[in-house]
């Protein structure tokens, strides 16, 4: 295994372990098995566990595995507060305590801000004194690192880095979201600020192995080096340095071992021209069936009726190359999670946006077509319920 340093100069495997996709059986989660697996990354020197309060079971059969074993001390964990829950600082006092108690620890070594917006979430979770609830939490060693996790586009994903003191962020990024989502905008942003970086969705939720098109898969097969599209895709992550841990939701020992074989010898810098090449066709081949050429370079932003453009257009293409539900789920995250809504239904059809797109979109039509698809009865009902549910 190789490791790369966090802020503080500490050792964190390249690969990390997500917790959330832990087998279940019987609708719990089958904890020998899971056992088994946590084992075999541990003793290859996986040392980094990513859970949250809100997938199910996970942090109590994590907890439970880590005890029993006396790996507790040998192991960092992440987990998350869902701040989205919160009404006040008790609030997150008490979540906590209960993370703690699942977990089976006096401490949590990655606490993360689970799913931040935007900056008005966190001036929001600040005015109820979550910074300083922070602070004390971290001078008694109950919080050994703050950070936070992120969905949207990249322009707010630095603003948040920008935000606050953070030893560490998450963000979803592979070859498919290079320029979507926080991006190589965003990794870059948070490195430069001495700010490590984890991966999630570095397979896109399997989309990258188990659904990519035949043109693609032929791509990697007849390419020179030979391997698997999964390890195509987490060596493009572990080849910049920007990124300090893969997080991957293994649940076979087959996933374990072929993970830690790879993360055992992928190098920074290894790719060259050649390489890139190769995932420039293989993306072109995934994007074949995409209905908006938007490289998500932002230059259209900010809109000045706060429609999130790149993030609607990331949603719209989801809703042809991957499904409906990963569209559905990404757009509300973009647009409706938000203390301010920043939907395609916002557009007043300005134009202004038309005015700096270097890709020459027809930016208020596509935006038309992309609320037809995204912003249906299943859309309309979930951002009505969405306020009683997050407090913002």
């Amino acid at each position: 295994m190789q490791y790369r340093n966090d802020k503080h100069g500490n050792k964190i495997s390249v690969l990390g372990y997500g917790c959330m996709r832990f087998t279940q059986k019987a609708g719990r989660i089958d904890l020998d098995k899971t056992e088994r697996e946590i084992l075999a990354a541990y003793e290859a020197g996986v040392n980094y566990y990513d859970t949250a309060y809100i997938y199910p079971g996970s942090e109590a059969a994590l907890g439970e595995i880590l005890e029993r074993n006396n790996l507790r001390d040998k192991v960092n964990i992440a987990t998350k507060l869902p701040h989205y829950m919160i009404k006040s600082r008790d609030d997150a006092e008490k979540y906590f305590k209960e993370e703690l108690r699942r977990l089976r620890t006096d401490h949590v070594d990655y606490y993360l801000m689970h799913m931040l917006t935007d900056v008005k979430t966190w001036e929001r979770l600040k005015s109820m004194g979550i910074d300083s609830w922070i602070k004390e939490k971290m001078e008694c060693g109950a919080i050994r690192q703050i950070g936070f996790s992120y969905h949207g586009n990249s322009d707010m994903f630095c603003q948040l880095v920008d935000a606050y003191d953070w030893d560490f962020c998450q963000i979803q990024y592979n070859y498919l979201d290079e320029h979507s989502q926080a991006g190589r905008k965003g990794l870059h942003h948070a490195a430069k600020k001495g700010i490590p970086v984890v991966i999630m969705e570095p397979l896109r939720g399997g989309r990258l192995v188990n659904n990519l098109p035949e043109k693609a898969k032929k791509l990697f097969a007849e390419y020179e080096t030979k391997r698997t599209p999964a390890e195509w895709a987490f060596r493009w992550l572990w080849n910049q340095p920007e990124v300090t841990c893969v997080l991957s939701g293994m649940n076979s020992l087959e996933m374990v071992r072929e993970n830690v074989k790879n993360a055992a010898d992928a190098k920074a810098g290894e790719f060259g021209e050649k390489e890139a090449a190769l995932f420039k066709s293989v993306v072109e081949a995934i994007n074949e069936k995409m209905k908006v050429g938007c490289t998500g370079c932002g230059y259209c932003m900010p809109c000045p009726k706060k429609v999130d453009i790149p993030g609607t257009f990331s949603a719209y293409n989801k809703h042809y190359t991957d499904n409906k539900f990963t569209a559905l789920k990404e757009y509300l995250m973009c647009t409706a999670l938000r203390k301010d809504s920043t939907s395609a239904a916002n557009c007043v059809e300005c134009g202004l946006c038309e005015k700096h797109c270097p890709q020459g979109i027809k930016i208020r039509q596509e935006l038309k077509n992309a609320r037809k698809d995204l912003e249906g009865p299943v859309y309309q009902i979930a951002k009505k319920i969405i306020p009683f549910v997050i407090k913002y």
